[in-house]
């Protein structure tokens, strides 16, 4: 009687059934954003999604808050306390301006009476059902959250169903790190436990501060925001943007203009002088091209509108999409950027191009040690207006989102799992 040989699993190269390579169990092929509504916040999350090859295999659910009247005073509380104050509140409306009266439902705090039923909320339940009920045909899912409304949620998941999850947590949570798989966060949210911070804070109140610990192996560190920029991205923009771009005067200057923040406060000032640097620049410019964003306050716009808006070799953008802000990293020779967000600049730096800060002087705390760090690598100057942008300078881009990308596929490996091929 001859043996039966069973057949050889086929070659790698020719791509290996999950059969022989565990199972389905074993290998994560989708992901679940948890988001918070802030561009900011979600664009970290996706950034690192895509990074792992699975930008085309996501849900994104959102942590929502009440909004409007006295709700955007109330953001500092938890977010399920928010909501339930909202709900106190809108019952008490009731039975104060109507009297009993039969009325309509009001808007949901979701914008469900708004047109935007199409927002998933965040429902943990709902999240960890899913979850175990495709568990055997689709195998385990990656979560991913960013921001501090997302920090509850993300937990639970985990709490209820680690079997079923890998959980990463970007931005540091504060409190109990052993809640999540993997936190990703700014070195500079360590910036409370150096001694230069320390010294800013009275004695009694040190106790409170967070984080209270150094970082532990399950905390990876990164200089800056994730974000979804990479050299393929750029090359991409490049090409889409080049009809409008490539015939522009040399060198193109773009500047980046955020908002205030409770770490950077600034105002009018801050304005004027950027338009003054901005026209002692603009010789050694071939073009300017100026973006504001959401957060930009109505009486900056203005002035730097004002003063530099009939300039032919100025160009300002109307806020009317499409929007191109990647255009203008693929295509820019240099950038100005006010010095408020770590998104932003994170951004800019990702492209390797001279980078220069504005606006830094009126920055505290975290964000200063933020803008240290860049200074140390050379990959951000600050703006005197005495700049020749003609003059280029570079350092080695910085390219996090997929350093820690490559952590998450050590970490899942050390499970025992791995990302789709």
């Amino acid at each position: 009687m001859r043996p039966i040989r069973l057949p050889e699993p086929p070659s790698p190269k020719l791509g290996t059934p999950e059969i022989f390579e565990g199972g389905v169990s074993g290998v994560v092929r989708r992901a679940v954003v948890i988001g918070n509504g802030f561009p900011g916040s979600e664009n970290q999350s996706i950034g690192l999604v895509r990074a792992l090859g699975l930008a085309d295999k996501h849900v994104l659910y959102r942590v929502t808050r009440p909004k409007g009247g006295i709700n955007e005073w109330l953001h500092w509380l938890p977010v399920s306390v928010h909501k339930k104050l909202d709900c106190v509140m809108r019952k008490m409306f009731i039975l104060l301006i109507y009297r009993g009266k039969r009325v309509g439902s009001l808007p949901t705090e979701n914008g469900g009476g708004l047109g935007l039923k199409c927002v998933l909320e965040a429902d943990v339940q709902e999240i960890v059902t899913m979850a175990r009920q495709t568990y055997e045909t689709d195998g385990p899912i990656l979560v991913v959250a960013c921001g501090r409304d997302t920090i509850s949620v993300a937990s639970s998941i985990r709490r209820l169903a680690s079997e079923n999850f890998f959980v990463v947590q970007i931005l540091h949570p504060r409190l109990h790190l052993n809640r999540y798989d993997l936190v990703i966060t700014p070195k500079h949210d360590y910036y409370p436990l150096t001694p230069e911070a320390q010294k800013q804070v009275p004695q009694f109140l040190r106790g409170w501060i967070t984080p209270r610990e150094p970082p532990d192996r399950h905390v990876v560190l990164t200089i800056g925001a994730l974000h979804q920029i990479d050299a393929n991205s750029l090359r991409n923009a490049a090409s889409q943007w080049r009809d409008e771009f490539a015939a522009l005067p040399k060198p193109l200057l773009v500047v980046n203009i955020g908002g205030p923040t409770s770490n950077c406060r600034y105002g009018v000032d801050l304005a004027k002088q950027l338009t003054t640097y901005l026209l002692s620049v603009l010789v050694s410019c071939g073009s300017i091209r100026i973006c504001f964003s959401s957060r930009t306050p109505e009486k900056v716009c203005s002035v730097i509108t004002k003063e530099l808006g009939g300039n032919p070799k100025v160009y300002i953008w109307d806020g009317e999409e499409p929007n191109p802000h990647m255009g203008h990293l693929a295509w820019a020779d240099a950038f100005v950027v006010t010095a408020d967000s770590v998104s932003m600049i994170s951004e800019v730096c990702s492209t390797g191009k001279p980078v220069y800060l504005t606006g830094s002087e009126h920055c505290k705390w975290k964000l200063c040690d933020f803008h240290k760090s860049l200074k140390e690598r050379g990959m951000v100057r600050p703006f005197t207006g005495l700049e020749n942008i003609s003059e280029s300078w570079s350092y080695p881009p910085l390219n996090e989102t997929a350093e820690a990308a490559n952590r998450v596929r050590e970490a899942l490996a050390e499970r025992g799992w791995r990302l789709r091929a």
